[in-house]
């Protein structure tokens, strides 16, 4: 089995352990120990240091895999490529750092029922871009060497184990809040650490600077493409975290942690359509290479199917359930139940919608795609500022869902008006019905004095009209098999 292949699996094994463990520990267990106003401000410094770092690298992690191929060559340290792949990032964050100090005031005034509590903590939020920045540079030199796995466990699985610790710690009364927050940061760093010293071990730690990195490709190429990158990453991050940013602001930290949780719990929604997405984006790629569009419409239908189909199900095992899931929280949290449900059904309709962006992305006019992420931010922005200041939290949850829809309208128009496809057939509507069916009969089933049994009983009768639905309408072809296997197998 080649490097490839190997990296590929492990980083698919990493990846859904990493997405369970980060669902359990940010929607379960940090809220069970933090108040709301403690989980906000780590989430607050964790969102402006991916935004300070996001523009400090000025798009260079995308650059450095995309150009790395024309300057490797073990025996000669890669041409100084390191050197310069962390140079121009570095100079970024002193042009960003300062910046941000010289904008503490106004930060600070925008935060201003927190302010004392956020201002403590300024300084750390720098660090914290710091270890961020480098953490991603070095991320992308190592995807560049094709040496992807451990990166991806200590971002994905060491990382979340370290702040539930730290956050277990606070709880046994070993630490403070400070000294919790040191820790968060603290474990960024170590994280750091460790992967400057797996690219040691390796033998690719080449830090001398040589001139002939300058030689290799135009400097001007790289910073432009550094740009047109910088602009598409940006309007991704700024749709990730401006709405907890914009609550924190405009309510209180409290609130931003209220709404992180809310945010999270709906995220379960999305790991199906991420996992199917990660397949979608080389068969769409292979499609347009071969100018294969009729099989591209029918792997668009066939997909916006089955997304629907989960996701479906998915969002009312979760919306039927939230007493339970909120049980298992302080009860301030409980606040989100709306913003979940809103949440819940802005994915939804992006299930629905299909991999629209992802044929964008891969198509002749991909260009477009960063007018839509662009439009979105802009959008999100716009609409949290608005409705948070009127509606508090389910502001920030109807901007989310306005901006959410708008786009996945403009992009399934985009994609039928351009190369006329679209993915809907008279089965989606029949899915929704069968959907609208079992979470009605599974809602009937009264509230239990344990929540627990409440969750078990109406999960059961959800998922046993749903696929009894589905099995007798063959509204899915695509999961009929499988469903049928497994009705054999309970039946034996």
């Amino acid at each position: 089995m080649g490097i490839v292949q190997r990296q590929g699996l492990r980083n698919t094994v990493i990846s859904y352990v990493g997405l369970g463990l980060g669902f359990v520990s940010t929607a379960l267990v940090l809220p069970r120990i933090l108040t709301p106003q403690q989980l906000g401000l780590t989430g607050t410094l964790s969102s402006i240091a991916t935004l300070f770092a996001q523009v400090a690298a000025f798009g260079f992690a995308s650059v450095g895999i995309r150009f790395f191929p024309y300057f490797r060559s073990r025996e000669a340290g890669h041409h100084g490529f390191l050197p310069f792949l962390l140079a121009v990032p570095l100079l970024g964050f002193v042009v960003v750092a300062a910046l941000y100090f010289l904008g503490e005031p106004l930060v600070l005034s925008l935060y201003e029922t927190d302010a004392a509590l956020l201002g403590s903590f300024y300084t750390w939020g720098a660090v914290l871009a710091l270890f961020t920045l480098l953490y991603s540079l070095q991320d992308a030199y190592l995807k560049a060497l094709f040496h992807t796995a451990f990166s991806s466990f200590v971002q994905d699985i060491l990382l979340r184990v370290l702040i539930v610790s730290g956050a277990l710690l606070l709880a046994g009364g070993y630490l403070s809040f400070r000294g919790y927050v040191l820790w968060f940061v603290g474990a960024n760093g170590l994280l750091l650490l460790l992967l400057t010293g797996y690219v040691a071990a390796i033998g690719e730690l080449h830090l001398r600077p040589t001139r002939q990195v300058l030689a290799v490709r135009p400097v001007r190429e790289l910073l432009s493409v550094g740009a047109f990158t910088l602009l598409s990453s940006l309007s991704g991050t700024i749709i990730m975290y401006i709405d907890m940013l914009m609550v924190g602001a405009q309510v209180n930290l409290a609130a931003a942690g209220i709404y992180q949780v809310a945010f999270y719990i709906s995220t379960a929604l999305a790991i199906p359509a991420r996992s199917l997405n990660k397949i979608a984006f080389p068969l769409l790629a292979d499609y347009w290479k071969q100018q294969d569009l009729p099989r591209m419409a029918d792997f668009y239908r066939r997909t916006t199917r089955l997304n629907t189909l989960v996701g479906c199900l998915l969002a009312l095992g979760i919306g039927l359930n939230l007493d339970f899931i909120y049980s298992l929280m302080r009860a301030d949290y409980a606040q989100g139940t709306t913003v979940v449900l809103l949440l819940l059904g802005s994915r939804l309709f992006d299930s629905i919608t299909g991999v629209n962006g992802l044929i964008v992305v891969t198509s002749p006019r991909y260009r477009f795609d960063l007018i839509f992420n662009t439009c979105l931010a802009v959008l999100t922005v716009v609409l949290n500022a608005v409705l948070i200041p009127r509606l508090g939290l389910m502001g920030a949850a109807v901007a989310a869902v306005a901006a959410q829809v708008s786009i996945n309208l403009a992009r399934t128009w985009f994609v039928w008006h351009s190369y006329r496809m679209q993915p809907f057939t008279w089965r989606i509507p029949l899915i929704l019905l069968i959907a609208a069916t079992a979470g009605f009969l599974a809602w009937l089933v009264p509230a239990q004095a344990s929540p627990l049994l409440t969750m078990l009983l109406r999960s059961t009768v959800l998922t046993a009209v749903y696929a009894g639905l589905v099995l007798a309408t063959n509204a899915a072809p695509e999961a009929t098999a499988l469903l049928r296997q497994l009705w054999a197998r309970v039946c034996r």
